[in-house]
């Protein structure tokens, strides 16, 4: 039984003056209360000085250490004390339960509970599924099989070219005869030779046969086998889904009202009824489950990375992330059920208040000025946007047509159609590339570099949308060309050239450690949050839809 006052961490430093927040954090885009950021850094320098355990985060040099995600939950206790627990991510030391951190909603690794006896049982039917793949019995039939298979297509190919050539010099004899014979020796001759055919054809039949046999004998040997490997390979199935479905039953959270929903039942409503791998291990709902349960009340969340970049996510070390959306979306949205929550900004328009400048416009398109924090076209709850703001310019035209996207934090150059005509030859112009873009970008560093190419192939996130990865098994080629235009007070600001057009190309080409190593100012999906994402379309290049004529437009950047 874990103790929470033994959990329950004070500040060592004095805190006397920081206001506490009026909601809880939005866990899905927030930037971190300064109580939880001297929660975090009290909490990382134990992790730097304990020695309890060891767990190699590659803060060594080691690149193939493994860096973790850690919590700290603001909380008064029942008392009304102000301190907080700490949480992490998963597994640590190949543990889940570690001195001074909140436990997991369940311990699966528990001496008594049921996961390592059901484990147990399906790790025995894996080795006999080894064991059975092993068998040399079963390779050799495997072998002859397709051996004997072997044998007979070339059999049969020697004896259809055997029938094609005595076909051919049926022929000649046959036309031969006609010339040369009359009457019954005329007949006689034209039957041996309609025999020949035949016995020919009888040929193929009975070696046809005689090879079916064979193989025959030999696959129902080898069914034997592999049937027996099928049954075991689907008694580990239904074992595994057995453990699986108990798994989502035992793993039960609460919320601030001690409403207790299981993982099956919070994800049945969504779109993937089935729990992603991981669901319930990360820190945000282990922190709160823990707080709930122990009458604790939670007032601000944060979570931070440690240790070495992981090979695709963005992930720096110190680094503040928002949680995870697939798994942690449903379990939270039940957990915070109650709770006063800061809004979510995503839901509101950042540009009510701002206009739409018109960089140009004629009879075939329109090029504006999209200001930071306006969508380039409506969103699921948001309805402000370039577009529907240009449908009400333009009510009488065929358009607008959406030619191309900036993200919603994103400011600059945005180009729409205005007719069906300039629509085909402006999408032609960006599908092939001919387009020249350029973006003003400010980012977290001094770039030591005057230019350089950024190629790291990209690809979403399947668990975490819509975030990006750098994947080079499945990613598409990304590629972006950068010029420093000058550093200062620790920042640098760069043109950059996005040879392709991947969904946050410049934000990930930035951030990743195999990138620039520097995320984009105010970037709050790879980086830190702050007043607005400073990154700029600042140039754009094409040819005019209707007569072909280049032309180049600009927007001035505001940062």
């Amino acid at each position: 039984m874990h103790q929470p006052e033994q959990l329950f961490t004070r500040f060592n430093t004095p805190i006397d003056g920081i206001t506490l927040p009026e909601k809880f954090t939005f866990p899905f885009y927030y930037q971190p209360h300064p109580l939880c950021v001297l929660a975090a850094e009290q909490l990382q320098t134990h992790l730097t000085h304990q020695t309890d355990w060891q767990h190699d985060f590659g803060l060594t040099g080691n690149q193939d250490g493994i860096g973790k995600m850690f919590g700290v939950l603001l909380v008064h206790s029942p008392e009304g004390e102000l301190g907080y627990f700490s949480a992490f991510s998963g597994k640590i030391a190949d543990q889940n339960l570690l001195p001074g951190f909140v436990p997991p909603v369940f311990d699966m690794l528990a001496e008594e509970s049921f996961f390592r006896s059901d484990l147990a049982k399906i790790t025995e039917l894996n080795q006999q599924v080894k064991q059975q793949q092993a068998n040399p019995e079963l390779h050799a039939l495997q072998q002859q099989l397709a051996q004997y298979q072997d044998d007979y297509q070339q059999a049969e190919q020697t004896q259809r070219e055997l029938m094609i050539q005595g076909r051919a010099a049926r022929k000649k004899q046959r036309k031969l005869a006609e010339q040369t014979l009359a009457g019954d020796a005329l007949t006689l001759a034209l039957d041996d030779l309609a025999r020949q055919s035949v016995a020919e054809k009888n040929v193929l039949k009975y070696l046809k046969l005689e090879w079916e046999e064979k193989i025959n004998q030999v696959s129902i040997q080898l069914n034997e086998l592999t049937e027996q490997i099928d049954a075991i390979k689907q008694q580990r199935k239904q074992r595994s889904n057995q453990l699986q479905n108990k798994l989502f039953e035992q793993y039960r959270f609460y919320n601030i009202r001690k409403d207790e929903k299981s993982l099956k039942a919070i994800f049945a409503p969504t779109t993937s009824p089935t729990p992603p791998a991981g669901a319930g291990e990360c820190a945000a709902p282990k922190l709160l489950h823990f707080a709930f349960k122990h009458g604790y009340t939670p007032l601000a969340l944060a979570e931070f990375w440690w240790g070495v970049s992981p090979k695709s996510e963005i992930r720096k070390h110190k680094s503040y992330y928002p949680s995870c959306n697939s798994k942690c979306q449903p379990i939270l949205g039940h957990m915070l059920e109650g709770m006063r929550v800061d809004d979510n900004p995503l839901e509101k328009s950042w540009a009510e208040d701002k206009e739409l400048e018109i960089v140009y416009e004629d009879d075939a398109m329109v090029i504006v000025n999209k200001p930071s924090g306006l969508l380039s076209v409506p969103g699921k709850t948001i309805t402000d946007s370039a577009y529907t703001r240009l449908q009400k310019r333009y009510p009488d035209a065929e358009g607008p047509f959406v030619i191309h996207r900036l993200d919603m934090a994103t400011s600059g150059i945005l180009v729409f159609a205005l007719t069906r005509r300039a629509n085909k030859s402006l999408q032609k112009q960006f599908i092939s590339r001919s387009v020249q873009k350029r973006y003003i970008a400010q980012i977290e560093g001094e770039v030591q570099a005057q230019n350089g190419t950024i190629n790291l192939p990209m690809r979403g996130d399947p668990d975490d949308r819509p975030r990006q990865l750098v994947c080079y098994e499945h990613g598409k080629l990304a590629e972006t060309y950068w010029e420093l235009i000058e550093t200062s007070n620790g920042q640098s600001k760069l043109y950059m050239h996005p040879k392709t057009g991947r969904t946050h190309q410049l934000r990930v080409h930035c951030a990743h450690h195999l990138g620039l190593n520097m995320p984009i100012v105010g970037d709050a999906l790879y980086g830190t949050k702050s007043d607005r994402l400073h990154l700029h379309a600042q140039r754009l290049e094409l040819h005019h839809p209707y007569n072909h004529e280049p032309m180049t437009f600009s927007a001035k950047c505001e940062f």
